[in-house]
C-alpha cells in the first residue's frame, strides 16, 4: 500500500494532507505493509518521485492525497484528467499552461478505487464525505493522473486521489475544515477500504458506477 500527501505550498506553513499522512505512518498496524511518503509540490518532482515510489515497492494500492482547501468535506476524485494548467506557480516556479500532464497518454483515466465505497465508508465513520469529479488541473490532478498512467497496464493495481480539507488546529480564518484527527482517520477508513474492496473495484470507482 503506498499512501502520499504533499507538503506545504503557496507559503502556506502546514499541509493536512502531508501531516495526516505521516500521522497515519504512526499509527499503522498493519497487517499490510504501509509505504507513505509527502511529495514537494511540483509537477516535475511530485511525477517523477511518485514513479520512482511505485517502481520501487509495487504497491497493490496507492492512494495519492491532497489539500482541496475551499471544500469542507473528503473527497475521493473519481476523474484524473491529462492537463497541467496551473493558475500559480508551484513550489519551483513552474507554471503550466495547457500542457498535458503526460504526453501521449489518454485525454482522462478514472480511478480504480472504489471511490463509491470509501465516501460511503467515511461518512459512515460520521466524516463529512462525497464523491468528486474533478481534480482540478494543479499538481494534484497531475499526480492523480500520473499514479493511473504509472499502473494503467497492472491489471490488479487500484490508484486513484482524496483531497482533504483544511485541517481545523491550521486552517486560514474562514476557510472550511475538519479536525486534524478526523483527516488522518479518513485517510485510514480510505485505505482499508481499498485493500478489503476485492472483485468489481475498477466498476466501482470507474465509468459505470
Amino acid at each position: 500500500m503506498l499512501l502520499t500527501g504533499f507538503e506545504p505550498f503557496a507559503g502556506d506553513a502546514t499541509n493536512p494532507s502531508g501531516d495526516a499522512v505521516r500521522a497515519v505512518a504512526e499509527r499503522w498496524t498493519g497487517p499490510e505493509t504501509l509505504v507513505t511518503e509527502v511529495l514537494p509540490v511540483t509537477f516535475a518532482g511530485a511525477a517523477a518521485r511518485l514513479r520512482v515510489l511505485i517502481d520501487e515497492h509495487s504497491p497493490d494500492v496507492v492512494i495519492a492525497a491532497g489539500l482541496a482547501g475551499n471544500r469542507a468535506q473528503v473527497t475521493p476524485e473519481r476523474v484524473a484528467i491529462n492537463l497541467a494548467d496551473a493558475r500559480i506557480p508551484d513550489n519551483a516556479g513552474e507554471q503550466p499552461l495547457d500542457a498535458p500532464s503526460v504526453p501521449g497518454s489518454p485525454a482522462a483515466y478514472f480511478a480504480t478505487l472504489p471511490v463509491k465505497a470509501i465516501a460511503a465508508a467515511i461518512a459512515g465513520a460520521g466524516i463529512p464525505a462525497s464523491v468528486s469529479h474533478s481534480a482540478g488541473t494543479f499538481v494534484c490532478n497531475h499526480v492523480m493522473f500520473t499514479a493511473l498512467d504509472a499502473v494503467a497496464a497492472q491489471q490488479d493495481v487500484r490508484a486513484g486521489f482524496v483531497h482533504v480539507p483544511w485541517a481545523a488546529e491550521t486552517a486560514p480564518a474562514g476557510a472550511p475544515a475538519l479536525p486534524l484527527a478526523d483527516i488522518v482517520r479518513s485517510l485510514e477508513v480510505a485505505v482499508r477500504t481499498s485493500l478489503d474492496t476485492r472483485g468489481d473495484a475498477r466498476i466501482t470507482g470507474g465509468a459505470l458506477d
